[in-house]
């Protein structure tokens, strides 16, 4: 996983010195790998330990590790890459915060009422994850239509959770139902492909796979697999915890 993903992944944990370092290294990636950690705390104003400590959050085991993957990204920008279904897997299995799987899992458990939706496609993941959670003694619902949602929602309070699978994260009924639950207090989950999306920004738990928005004729055709891997996942968690 490259350091941009790494930092999008992982911003949950992230202040704004660490936003500043980051952004420096990924406008600068041919002169960070020739630095030495010294070199570049004092470039940044800042201690070695500061990045010593950023390197941990964002996964690497430390800032040499973070060099020599600065300079396998700064090979591949150059090589093309086939948007394989192989490649999708592997991205998402990148993507996955075991930590916050394990939030995400102990949210659920201590929720009410899960309420899950999505719209077109993602109608089958919605019914899935209900099942699973069934299976692990939650109480789950997922909805077919939009006036069934929102009349739930509306009924639904701070002990009640909301998950939202959407591929890209803009579709106007998925925000619409985010918005209404943050003014509820319900707790909402996202499901999105891994990109910054409107979906995201208002969930209060960030779930990503990695599957590229993908059109044919009109028709959307993007990899759904990653999507049922990270529910899979998720739902594993959940029955070990049970």
């Amino acid at each position: 996983m490259n350091l941009e993903d790494r930092a999008h992944k992982y911003e949950y944990k992230l202040n704004d010195t660490d936003d500043q370092i980051i952004e420096f290294m990924l406008n600068h990636r041919d002169q960070v790998i020739e630095m030495s950690i010294q070199a570049l705390a004092k470039e940044l104003f800042t201690v070695p330990n500061t990045i010593t400590r950023l390197t941990k959050k964002l996964g690497y085991d430390g800032f040499s590790q973070l060099k020599n993957e600065l300079k396998d990204e700064l090979r591949l920008m150059s090589e093309a890459e086939e948007g394989t279904i192989q490649y999708n897997m592997n991205r998402t299995l990148e993507l996955i915060d075991h930590e916050l799987i394990r939030q995400v899992t102990k949210q659920i458990l201590q929720s009410r009422n899960i309420y899950i939706f999505g719209v077109g496609d993602n109608l089958p993941f919605c019914e899935v994850l209900t099942t699973h959670l069934k299976i692990g003694g939650q109480t789950a619902d997922y909805f077919l239509h939009r006036h069934d949602a929102v009349y739930a929602i509306n009924h639904a309070g701070k002990q009640d959770v909301l998950f939202l699978i959407s591929i890209s994260g803009e579709t106007d009924q998925m925000i619409e139902m985010a918005e209404l639950a943050r003014e509820k207090g319900v707790t909402v989950i996202s499901l999105t492909h891994f990109t910054r999306n409107p979906l995201q920004e208002k969930a209060d738990y960030k779930l990503f796979f990695y599957s590229p928005k993908k059109m044919l004729e009109n028709y959307n055709i993007s990899d759904k697999t990653p999507v049922m891997m990270v529910l899979q996942l998720l739902s594993n968690e959940l029955w070990e915890n049970v």
